[in-house]
């Protein structure tokens, strides 16, 4: 067996979440918060500062709508080593609070054949005790050489959410309206891995060359944690609650220490445009955009 089509539309068991202020701590630093002016987003990395109220980055949502451990569905029979991230989305329908609890369901809306590889595409909804969405969240997985299986999707719901890439998207032809470049720490996979993700892709040289890797590259969803921090400081003013929806596609592998340089353009009332890249100009999340008030 390789991919697993049956999968497709059926939703997965619902799965219980959740976290406490510590885990919020430890995924800010996880991503960058603090590292290079540790009294700034002092919101985001302590709970006892003197008239500053601890909050949660907004990022932190994919995480959270995340079913944990042996509640992930398998997709399939194949080699772990040759999947990555491709793109993510979230929405949030109202902030992330300090410490939660939800209720996971995730269902596998496509499973595309891309000839060389198959894109498989999810969607989770976290829904608090009252049965109210928290979180919407969209993510697709590039395996590498499971093409040739032909393609399955799922009709989809009238609650659209944040668009999967598939909303026009042209990098505009002027000035970024804003320019942030955060550094990356050589450990800062090591460092992010603490907040869940221990796939061995980010921190074992062997299992990393199997997926064709030099060395251990950093998890995607950190450069897209650094981006986020970007979005909020520059779109919102730091108030995680103007901040609503993020989408990007990963399109290059970053390694732990690289430079990144965030670039955004305002694209309208509450809509804005976003490219990450390297310090050499190679762009790691493209099609970037980002809904606030």
């Amino acid at each position: 067996m390789a991919l697993d089509h049956t999968l497709v539309g059926v939703p997965g068991e619902p799965a219980e979440r959740s976290w406490n202020g510590t885990d919020a701590l430890l995924y800010a630093l996880g991503v960058g918060a603090g590292a290079e002016d540790p009294l700034q987003e002092l919101a985001f990395t302590t709970e006892n500062t003197e008239g500053i109220a601890q909050q949660v980055l907004p990022t932190f949502a994919v995480l959270a709508a995340q079913a944990s451990g042996g509640r992930r569905r398998k997709l399939g029979d194949f080699d772990p080593a040759r999947l990555v991230h491709a793109d993510q989305a979230f929405r949030l329908h109202r902030p992330l609070p300090v410490a939660g609890s939800v209720t996971v369901t995730s269902t596998v809306t496509e499973m595309l054949d891309k000839g060389r590889g198959a894109l498989v595409r999810t969607e989770s909804v976290a829904t608090d005790a009252d049965g109210r969405p928290l979180i919407t969240a969209r993510g697709g997985a590039f395996i590498m050489g499971e093409g040739g299986a032909g393609s399955v999707s799922a009709e989809r719901s009238g609650d659209e959410g944040p668009a999967l890439g598939d909303e026009p998207w042209t990098r505009p032809e002027r000035e970024p309206d804003h320019r942030v470049v955060y550094r990356t720490r050589p450990d800062q996979a090591l460092l992010y891995r603490l907040s869940g993700d221990r796939n061995p892709l980010h921190s074992d040289p062997a299992f990393a060359a199997r997926g064709g890797f030099d060395r251990p590259i950093l998890h995607g969803l950190c450069t897209y944690g650094f981006t986020g921090r970007a979005l909020l400081h520059e779109l919102c003013d730091s108030d995680p609650a103007r901040f609503h929806a993020m989408y990007g596609r990963f399109s290059r592998p970053v390694l732990p220490g690289d430079t990144l340089v965030v670039d955004l353009w305002r694209d309208g009332e509450g809509r804005a445009l976003f490219q990450t890249r390297t310090e050499d100009g190679t762009v790691v999340i493209d099609r970037g955009v980002a809904r606030h008030s």
